[in-house]
């Protein structure tokens, strides 16, 4: 059983910065794609970004692009996703999720998921 704990939500004024963790239980993290995915209040469920196994390849939403990182340590068994230059419409539920079939996009490629963890960016 994997298990996937996010940290690192909080409250941030536009413009600024969080950076979001997510620890990984078990040996098998460096063998799957992670990503993360996020769900603001009354909206459904949308990706925001993805790694490969080894940390080679990345993908963005383009509603992110160039504004967040997302970044893997295998070592350690924990996924990051940098957020800079945050908005409003940023505002969400952050969740890092495991991929199951080595596709990220949509949420039913995704197996294990954590629990989530706010951000809340104030204009």
């Amino acid at each position: 059983q994997v298990q996937l704990a996010e940290s690192g939500g909080g409250l941030v004024q536009a413009g600024g910065s969080l950076r979001l963790s997510c620890a990984a239980s078990g040996r098998t993290f460096s063998s799957y794609g992670m990503g993360w995915f996020r769900q603001a209040p009354g909206k459904e469920r949308e990706f925001v970004a993805a790694i490969s196994r080894t940390g080679g390849t990345t993908y963005y939403a383009d509603s992110v692009k160039g504004r967040f990182t997302i970044s893997r340590d295998n070592a350690k068994n924990t996924l990051y996703l940098q957020m800079n230059s945050l908005k409003p419409e940023d505002t969400a539920v952050y969740y890092c999720a495991r991929s199951k079939n080595g596709r990220f996009l949509s949420t039913g490629d995704m197996d294990y998921w954590g629990k989530g963890t706010l951000v809340t960016v104030s204009s």
